[in-house]
């Protein structure tokens, strides 16, 4: 049986994490688009500066807690847990080496002065996002269908026992 906690911590840092990258994509991605480009930069490098460990400490929490989950469960559920562990790791790659080398271009550049390409390397950036961002989600979707299963499927173990035996049984 899966404890309270196990499950609680299960859907709490995955939640969090796939929260903090849908908003980062429906609010803050399109909030930069409409600020001039020397703001978004600015704060772009000083959101990603707080952002890093946050964020790392987020996914480290997400993929532990899904581990444990899937450890700790049986059968269906415990390929469910284990597939949103390997997303959650997915979205820690993708920012990896997807995200994190874009904001490290992002710092050194001065708006009087940016790459010839530096659209087309907003866009890569973008995609990551998005590309983390869904992984995510499916992460957190898939920890809530294995522990709503394994509350089912626990209650439905509890109530086989709880009735009782049809008259003929009895007699």
């Amino acid at each position: 049986m899966l404890s309270k906690s196990v499950r609680a911590a299960a859907l709490l840092f995955p939640g969090l994490l796939a929260g903090a990258f849908g908003y980062g994509a429906v609010n803050v991605l399109y909030a930069f688009r409409e600020v001039p480009l020397d703001v978004r930069f600015t704060f772009h490098t000083a959101l990603m500066r707080v952002n890093g460990p946050v964020m790392q400490s987020l996914m480290g929490l997400a993929v532990l807690s899904t581990l444990l989950l899937a450890v700790r469960s049986a059968h269906r559920q415990r390929w469910i847990s284990a597939s949103a562990s390997a997303l959650v790791i997915a979205s820690f790659v993708v920012t990896r080496w997807g995200n994190v080398p874009i904001n490290q271009q992002i710092k050194r550049w001065r708006v009087d002065a940016l790459p010839a390409d530096y659209t087309e390397i907003l866009r890569h950036w973008e995609l990551f996002h998005f590309t983390r961002t869904g992984c995510a989600l499916v992460a957190f979707a898939l920890v809530i269908t294995a522990v709503i299963g394994s509350t089912t499927a626990h209650g439905a173990r509890a109530d086989v026992g709880s009735h009782p035996a049809p008259e003929k049984e009895r007699r």
